[in-house]
């Protein structure tokens, strides 16, 4: 079933914040059984270590796949989609993995640097003030300051790396490092935009994982710590946590993937002109 008004009679022209998000929903929504049937079957693979996990980044990929055939006009089939991104499944994770690894090393490194820079100044401003009220104060709002820097740069890092794996699913002769290096330049001169299109999704995301927080704890405090203690309960109460996270996972994950495929075809239009066409058919 193809999504109505997303590519209406020609090539989408480069979109804004609000159309790249609005159109991942108008995506998601119009084939939410099939995406999310997608995601029932990867999240169930996060069960099984590295194997698992390599399908699960797999199938999640052809959720993007299958968006983008959606916006070039040139839809698949869900077993199509799936078999081309399963024969990448180890590209896949080991894409992850490097994205992972190097978003891990530039976090621990600007949390040194901060940590250090804000001991130092407030060391320096109590010295210099001599009055340990206005000494906290300003500390206090350097601490704030570093929060909203490291914040910041953890947006830079996802919008530099948001569409990994769409190129990994859809062009031939790509490898995991080749995908990083695609979403970079890709990414180049447009991270800001990229930087608010990953704020509002996941601020339209929130409250679905607000939401589930709230019925666990509601759970939790209904059955109260004595009978969370009871060893059968227990098992019975993680199985429920671990269900519900499972689920809010399901139902969030296929519409990033959508997004990605939205930000990956806007990304190609900008910097490669209009009139792309889906690869490998």
């Amino acid at each position: 079933m193809s999504s109505p008004n997303l590519n209406p009679g020609g090539p989408m022209r480069p979109l804004s914040i609000g159309n790249v998000v609005s159109a991942s929903f108008r995506l998601y929504s119009s084939h939410l059984k099939q995406y999310f049937g997608i995601a029932c079957k990867a999240y169930l693979w996060v069960l099984v270590p590295v194997y698992g996990w390599a399908k699960y980044s797999a199938l999640s990929a052809s959720i993007s796949r299958l968006a983008f055939g959606e916006l070039v006009n040139q839809p698949e089939s869900t077993n199509t989609a799936e078999q081309r991104t399963n024969a990448r499944k180890w590209s896949f994770l080991l894409a992850g993995l490097f994205v992972g690894l190097l978003a891990l090393g530039i976090v621990l490194a600007c949390s040194i640097v901060l940590g250090v820079a804000v001991g130092i100044l407030a060391f320096v401003i109590g010295a210099a003030l001599g009055n340990s009220v206005l000494a906290a104060v300003v500390g206090g709002i350097f601490v704030v300051i570093a929060v909203l820097a490291f914040t910041v740069g953890l947006l830079w890092i996802s919008a530099r790396f948001l569409v990994v794996e769409v190129p990994l699913a859809l062009e031939d002769n790509m490898t995991a490092s080749k995908a990083i290096s695609r979403s970079w330049d890709l990414s180049q001169g447009l991270i800001w935009q990229l930087v608010g299109v990953v704020s509002v999704a996941f601020l339209i995301t929130i409250p679905i994982q607000l939401l589930f927080q709230v019925v666990i704890s509601v759970l939790q405090a209904a059955l109260g710590q004595d009978s969370v203690a009871d060893s059968a309960l227990s098992v019975i109460f993680s199985v429920l946590i671990l269900s519900l996270s499972l689920l809010s996972g399901m139902i969030i994950m296929p519409f990033w993937q959508a997004l990605k495929a939205v930000v990956y075809y806007d990304l190609r239009s900008r910097r490669e002109g209009l009139g792309l066409k889906l690869r490998d058919r």
